[in-house]
């Protein structure tokens, strides 16, 4: 029985329970999720792997209330996404999620900082007080002396970082990442697993990244396979242990 001062598991930010979820091709109907089941919590970085085709950007789309289950229910920070109509569920991804995608998605004739500044200002955020913040989450990806720079004058990797840098903008609970290092090389790859782990750990975010890359595995604090639309394994990878010298 617990003591008086224990306290209680926190809450799953993110909750699967019993989710199918199906496409129609052609005149066959394919199964993507079978009765799958997971919850997610905050402070860390859960990477979802799998090979391409098994579900796992479909669960993150359910779970981010990008699409809703044929069956079953999608939780999110305690509020059930099947029950939000159209506006309540835009709101809800405005006021607490981000994402990075693997085409950053940035607008061509806006600068680092410009495109940053975008989701705030949905926010509601006076632009001094945007900017600031902005130029604050540059610096903090490392690109403080590229935030007057154009997509076409960033790296790949830069380009990354401004995207991470958006969704960080906004100071989200939950922060959702599909394959974001699969377009990088090694180098840029491990910067920006890098900082999505940081994110997790420093802001309490609560962090979902799905990908196939398996330089991945090592950085996450806990690894869900999948496969045929089911989760086949759930871990954690071992925390490295630091040498000492006499």
């Amino acid at each position: 029985m617990p003591g008086p001062h224990s306290t209680a598991p926190a809450q799953p930010s993110l909750q699967a329970r019993q989710i199918r979820k199906s496409f129609q091709s052609g005149a066959v109907r394919v199964q993507v999720l079978s009765d799958l089941s997971i919850e997610v919590r905050a402070g860390e970085l859960t990477l979802i792997s799998g090979p391409s085709g098994c579900g796992k950007s479909t669960l993150l789309s359910i779970l981010s209330g990008l699409q809703h289950p044929e069956a079953g229910q999608a939780m999110a920070l305690g509020q059930d996404l099947g029950r939000l109509g159209r506006r309540a569920l835009e709101r809800f991804r405005l006021q607490h999620t981000g994402f990075v995608f693997q085409g950053f998605n940035l607008f061509p004739a806006l600068t680092a900082v410009e495109q940053v500044q975008v989701p705030l200002g949905y926010l509601g955020m006076r632009d001094r007080e945007a900017r600031a913040r902005a130029c604050r989450v540059l610096e903090e990806v490392g690109l403080a002396g590229r935030m007057d720079m154009r997509p076409w004058q960033l790296s790949g990797g830069e380009k990354q970082r401004v995207a991470i840098a958006r969704a960080m903008a906004k100071e989200p609970q939950l922060l959702f990442a599909d394959e974001p290092t699969s377009a990088l090389d090694a180098e840029s790859g491990q910067r920006v697993i890098d900082i999505l782990h940081r994110v997790a750990r420093t802001h309490g975010t609560t962090v979902l990244c799905v990908s196939h890359d398996p330089r991945l595995v090592r950085h996450a604090d806990r690894v869900v396979g999948m496969e045929d639309g089911a989760i086949r394994s759930d871990w954690r990878p071992p925390v490295p242990v630091l040498e000492t010298t006499p």
